[in-house]
């Protein structure tokens, strides 16, 4: 049995999605199972990440977790993860973090999941370790603006980098749950191609038939942007500081994991757009 946990987000339904695929025993995690909308051969507990004493009853039984959690308690989140896990005799987790800069520049995110890699690390569980690069599906922020003006804003200015597709992501993230030969390792993850925000959305107006313009703004105008929509301090305090490691030119490196550890070609942008076109209608 594989515990799935984030199992309602972006990249947990593709996990319990390839599981079920590779013909796995899945139970998903989820603070409320009612809402949830899982697949019926899902076994769906309840538990969250800031309530401890749920923890205990989603991992009973299972051998392996896909940890996903976000935010200023990582740490500590993964920590009584880990622990509880330890408890139940579970022998590996796979863990999404995030590439969050580089080895000399790591951002707010990247520390945040360093720290629960770490708390994993700690309880002497098998670990592996997924740092994607931004997510493809980053882009659905942008649909409000393209729906009502037909621009998309952002503070990237001219830098590149190489979005990563959720699938791509949650496939390895299944090879590393069930195949030998994983254990310990740390796998960056990026799309095959570093792009500019300008590119995406010459991209993103090809596959939708929309006339769409890209409208650089400044870091102060971005923030404005992020309070409007409801973003959270916390979070809009670490995301700022990352775009001027995108403007540097520093975060495009492309490298070639996906391929690498599942045997086929990264997903592009491109590929990407064409399956969401209709979410920016």
């Amino acid at each position: 049995m594989i515990l799935v946990t984030g199992a309602t987000g972006t990249v947990g339904r593709e996990v319990v999605a390839q599981l079920l695929q590779a013909g796995q025993s899945v139970r998903a995690m989820t603070r409320n199972p009612a809402q949830a909308q899982i697949d019926r051969r899902v076994e769906v507990v309840t538990g969250d990440f800031s309530v401890p004493e749920t923890l205990a009853r989603a991992v009973e039984g299972t051998e392996r977790v896909f940890s996903l959690t976000f935010g200023p308690q990582t740490g500590v989140q993964e920590r009584d993860l880990a622990r509880a896990a330890k408890a139940a005799g579970v022998h590996h987790i796979v863990k999404l973090s995030a590439l969050g800069g580089d080895n000399e520049t790591r951002n707010t995110i990247r520390k945040w999941h360093d720290e629960g890699e770490q708390a994993i690390r700690d309880t002497g569980i098998a670990l592996t370790v997924l740092r994607p690069g931004a997510f493809m599906s980053n882009a659905l922020h942008w649909r409000e603006s393209i729906r009502a003006h037909g621009k998309v804003f952002s503070n990237y200015g001219d830098g590149k980098l190489p979005p990563v597709h959720p699938r791509d992501i949650a496939a390895v993230a299944v090879r590393a749950l069930t195949a030998d030969g994983h254990a310990g390792r740390v796998y960056p993850l990026t799309g095959p191609e570093a792009l500019s925000v300008s590119e995406q959305v010459e991209i993103l107006s090809a596959a939708t038939g929309k006339r769409l313009e890209y409208v650089p703004v400044t870091d102060e105008a971005a923030r404005a942007g992020f309070e409007q929509a409801g973003m959270p301090a916390f979070l809009i305090d670490a995301l700022l500081p990352f775009a001027a490691f995108i403007r540097s030119g520093r975060a495009a490196e492309v490298v070639d994991t996906v391929e690498a550890v599942t045997g086929r070609p990264a997903l592009t942008f491109r590929d990407w757009a064409r399956e969401n076109a209709a979410a920016f209608q």
